[in-house]
């Protein structure tokens, strides 16, 4: 759990002890599936989006748990289901469901997952609710299919549309509906919607950063990750551009597998060429605009902690 989430950090709590009952199954496979990516850790950084946005409005935590927990079973659903497209062996530091269980477990208890959060959702007749939801579901299949076709493999604008579906629409979504379920106007709703999605495009962006540049211990999962799945990201998109296609780089990046050694000297390659500078302007100049969203709230507490929150995410090393 993050320090800059202290002003909700007991909430959190109650979160997290509520997913764990949510997820308790008189089946033990499934009862032990279903909790072994929550028992590994997490940021738990949707619900605590949500949470942060309902303080500028009527805050009521018991309101506020089903999407709360809808939020975040939606995120560990792409995640198990993710680690199963990319043969993950590790996940915040330990085995992944697949390499656990193997896949025909870990796509079942995704969909499990997935489930979950739509019995929950439905608990809200707020019809912003479940639209929200099943767009941002929808557009994050979507942004997955285009990642494992390669549709996006050169181009900065297609990366910047596939990172918005796979990760800031559900970002957008936690930050507005925690405001819409705390009963706040909708300019406010809006501005919070504007500020997670330009927060979600940037943490993706570092995460990218982070996968070239930091250290398996950091991320939790080998280093280069991205690389090796054949996946292209903007530090190396920008890095293509600058040395070409025909250069070493582009060979690395195209040629499937990769040896570990060849990893190594693409990512070299990529900061070389100032890929990961470039990676990081971008990320700051989403941040930037965040930020400047913020100016359209109340001045409350929560804002200030709304700017150190994409502080953070500009600096973060994990």
């Amino acid at each position: 759990m993050l320090p800059l989430f202290a002003e909700i950090q007991d909430d959190l709590r109650v979160v997290n002890n509520e997913l764990r009952r949510l997820l308790a199954h008189p089946d033990p496979l499934l009862a032990e599936a279903a909790t072994h990516l929550l028992e590994a850790g997490g940021k738990r950084l949707r619900p605590a989006f949500a949470l942060l946005s309902a303080r500028f409005h009527n805050y009521d935590l018991e309101q506020l748990l089903p999407l709360a927990l809808a939020l975040e079973l939606i995120h560990m659903a792409t995640l198990v289901h993710d680690d199963v497209i990319d043969r993950a062996h590790t996940r915040r530091g330990s085995p992944t469901i697949c390499a656990a269980w193997g896949n025909r477990i870990s796509v079942h208890t995704g969909d499990y997952l997935f489930a979950k959060a739509l019995t929950l959702a439905a608990r809200y007749r707020h019809p912003l609710i479940t639209r929200e939801l099943a767009r941002a579901c929808v557009k994050m299949c979507e942004g997955e299919i285009i990642q494992l076709t390669g549709a996006a493999a050169t181009g900065i604008r297609e990366y910047l549309y596939r990172i918005k579906c796979k990760t800031a629409l559900l970002i957008e979504a936690s930050c507005k509906l925690g405001a819409a379920v705390a009963g706040a106007p909708m300019p406010v709703c809006r501005a919070l919607g504007r500020y997670g999605y330009l927060v979600g495009m940037a943490y993706q962006i570092t995460d990218d950063i982070l996968d070239l540049s930091g250290t398996d211990t950091q991320l939790g999962k080998p280093a280069g990750n991205d690389l090796r799945q054949g996946i292209v990201t903007l530090p190396v998109i920008y890095a293509i551009r600058k040395s070409g296609t025909e250069s070493r780089l582009g060979y690395l990046v195209a040629k499937h597998p990769k040896s570990e050694e060849e990893v190594e000297e693409a990512i070299k390659l990529t900061v070389l060429a100032g890929g990961i500078e470039y990676a990081q302007g971008i990320a700051k100049r989403y941040l930037a605009k965040a930020v400047n969203e913020l100016k359209h709230l109340p001045d409350i507490p929560t804002r200030e902690s709304l700017k150190q929150i994409a502080e953070f995410i500009y600096a973060r090393s994990y």
